[in-house]
């Protein structure tokens, strides 16, 4: 569900002890939509997070971690300029509205205190974060709107800052219990019950609204009580923060018990209602926002892998035509020794074939515009342009299936990348290997270079895992001791993984749980149960002119291991 006002009351009525007072550190805009803001108070350090997102528009407090742009935002490096060092005075929530401003004081360039404003508007595809000075007109918007809806309130900069008009229905809250019966009695029966608590009153999300109606078991003698007994739950502030989960992944959220889904979702209470909002949209969001980022890397590679795939294609139908070549060399020869036989204008010659067995007769076509002579040199000739042939594309199509294996391999390490620094390392591989071009003038992007991923077992071994196919080369070849462990999927695109022993063996679970690590960090990751390969790193050896992560190996053992997202968040550095 969307952030809906009763969920925001709530939240305000958490945040305002931990916020009102907070002196603010530092703004990034880690997202074009999401704004953090770290503040500290009563000796307490903590980052608010605000998100204007369409579908995922909120304000919490957060622990996660978030990785800022090379280049930050013009929008944050104005809400830099208004609002680091200022102290945030008051939270207000118009009544009911899916709306929350912030009073800020700091001071200006002269050393006056001002006041500013934080309008945080969360109205589904309106979301919206305006910054608002002490005139009440907008200095800047996270996103403008010159066209389109009411007129009077165009976001643009110097225009006065109105607050959203309120809706015509009447709030659930202002009525008395027989008000709302009246309203309920009048609205269209056709409709079902919680469509009518939708007409009838504001402040009641699509979802309260059916749940409504699952307690009053659509019954229109009970939904009044019902009624009743929420908006007192309401005014007692009585709100738990819930979150529905299916097989493990968060489906739903609410301020209060559901019990429409009967069974087929598990209720998870949370101590906070930021808490709830981590659990819900974290992994989501992480997920979007590396699928949007992906989307054009992935594309530049699956259009190169295509490519090649349909190269090969033909190469491989160029090469099956070249098999007949032996059968064109041995009619050269018999005609070359029965030449005495034939003569210019003949259309074919019977003889016998001599290499076959008992000599059986057969009959070689003939050009008739060529003497004989010519006949048989032409056919040695297409013998030879045809040997040639076969040579040269057996060569090329082992060319191009390395490449096709090698953009494969990148392919699923761009699904995997869990970071913009990540796509940025395989874009510059790509870009090293010609796959990508440069572009002209084109100023040489900064990447500060990452190591791989680190991990400490149970056993308290580190593991390391490579991000790219560059790295796992860096990692095998050049970071990695003789001495040291080396896992990879058996016949599966994957991160190399490198257990540091320093010349001792790894214990069992170790190994185990490199091994599930392996698994985690390649294409086998949905797919159960995988093999994993494993041996020593001075039995890894990378062929001479080879792609980027391919190696070789010997003297190896294999396991098979399952990925386990749990172990790995459980193990990493």
């Amino acid at each position: 569900m969307a952030l809906d006002a009763i969920l925001l009351s709530a939240l305000v009525k958490e945040l305002r002890p931990k916020l009102e007072g907070a002196r603010i550190d530092k703004v990034q805009q880690p997202e074009r939509d999401q704004v953090i803001i770290s503040v500290r108070n009563n000796g307490e350090n903590m980052k608010l997070l605000i998100n204007a997102g369409a579908g995922s528009g909120r304000i919490q407090l957060t622990d996660a971690g978030f990785e800022n742009p090379a280049e930050p935002p013009m929008f944050c490096m104005l809400l830099r300029k208004y609002l680091v060092s200022g102290r945030i005075e008051k939270l207000t929530q118009p009544d009911y509205e899916r709306l929350l401003l912030v009073d800020i004081t700091t001071h200006n360039e002269l050393g006056d205190i001002i006041s500013i404003r934080l309008a945080v508007e969360l109205m589904g595809r309106s979301a919206n974060l305006v910054l608002i000075g002490a005139d009440g007109r907008i200095v800047d918007c996270l996103r403008r709107m010159d066209y389109g809806g009411d007129a009077e309130r165009r976001m643009l900069p110097g225009m006065i800052y109105r607050l959203p008009p309120q809706q015509k229905k009447p709030l659930v809250f202002l009525l008395d219990s027989d008000a709302r019966r009246k309203m309920l009695a009048a609205a269209d029966r056709g409709k079902p019950l919680d469509k009518r608590l939708m007409d009838c009153f504001s402040g009641l999300s699509p979802l309260i609204c059916r749940e409504l109606a699952h307690r009053a078991f659509d019954d229109e003698e009970l939904i009044g009580n019902a009624l009743d007994a929420f908006t007192d739950m309401v005014a007692a502030e009585d709100f738990v923060p819930t979150l529905l989960t299916c097989d493990g992944k968060p489906k739903d959220f609410s301020f209060m018990s559901l019990h429409q889904y009967g069974g087929e979702y598990k209720e998870e209470r949370f101590e906070s209602f930021s808490r709830l909002l981590d659990a819900y949209y974290s992994k989501r969001e992480r997920l979007e926002r590396q699928h949007r980022r992906s989307k054009e890397l992935s594309h530049s590679v699956k259009t190169n892998r295509d490519r090649i795939a349909k190269k090969l294609v033909l190469q491989r139908e160029e090469l099956k035509r070249t098999e007949g070549r032996e059968e064109i060399r041995k009619n050269a020869e018999l005609l070359t020794a029965n030449m005495y036989r034939v003569k210019k204008g003949d259309r074919s010659l019977v003889c016998e074939d001599y290499y076959a067995d008992g000599c059986p007769e057969i009959e070689v076509t003939l050009d008739v515009l060529k003497t004989p002579q010519k006949n048989a040199e032409s056919m040695f000739k297409e013998y030879n342009k045809l040997k040639a042939a076969e040579i040269h594309l057996t060569k090329l199509i082992a060319e191009g299936e390395k490449q096709l294996d090698y953009l494969n391999s990148v392919l699923d390490e761009v699904e995997r990348a869990e970071s913009e620094r990540d796509l940025a390392e395989i874009r510059r591989e790509l870009t090293e290997t010609g796959y990508i071009r440069k572009q002209k003038g084109a100023k040489p992007e900064k990447i500060k270079k990452q190591g791989p991923i680190q991990f400490v077992s149970s056993d308290g071994f580190e593991i390391l895992v490579g991000r790219s196919n560059a790295q796992n080369d860096e990692l095998t070849t050049k970071t990695a001791r003789r001495t040291d462990y080396w896992l990879h999927t058996k016949n599966v695109h994957g991160s190399h993984v490198i257990i540091s022993c320093d010349g001792l063996e790894p214990p069992e679970k170790t190994v185990e749980e490199a091994a599930s690590l392996a698994v985690y960090y390649s294409q086998g990751r949905e797919g159960g149960k995988t093999a994993v390969d494993y041996t020593m790193v001075r039995f890894v050896k990378k062929p001479a002119g080879s792609m980027p992560g391919k190696v070789i190996y010997t003297d190896y053992s294999t396991l098979m291991a399952e990925a386990d997202e749990a172990l790995a968040e459980k193990l990493k550095k």
